[in-house]
């Protein structure tokens, strides 16, 4: 009984194993030159270029810095089927209701 509970988890634990790699992302070591928006301890202001939107964001969390975080953002141009941007606008109140 037990070889026969061995011959039909072996392959399934096999192709489990197999699949992990494909969900497991490893810690990336970002440097200084990663043009990060600003510093830890600082305040920033970011804005895209004129007819641009941001299209991805990044941070990095540090607990040795203060429990701050630095921030990276991407932008492209808008989808023409967007049509133009025509306002930009900032919020200074975060989800925690305190100002930033």
């Amino acid at each position: 009984m037990d070889l026969v509970l061995l011959w039909v988890f072996l392959p399934l634990v096999s192709v489990a194993w197999g699949q992990y790699g494909d969900y497991y992302y490893g810690p990336y070591n970002y440097g200084d030159n990663d043009e990060w928006a600003n510093v830890y301890r600082q305040g920033f202001n970011f804005q895209c270029p004129h007819g641009q939107v941001i299209v991805a964001i990044r941070s990095v969390f540090s607990k040795k810095e203060g429990s701050d975080r630095l921030w990276n953002y991407a932008c492209m141009p808008a989808a023409q089927s967007l049509g133009e941007p025509t306002e930009c606008w900032w919020e200074e109140i975060n989800r925690a209701g305190t100002e930033w």
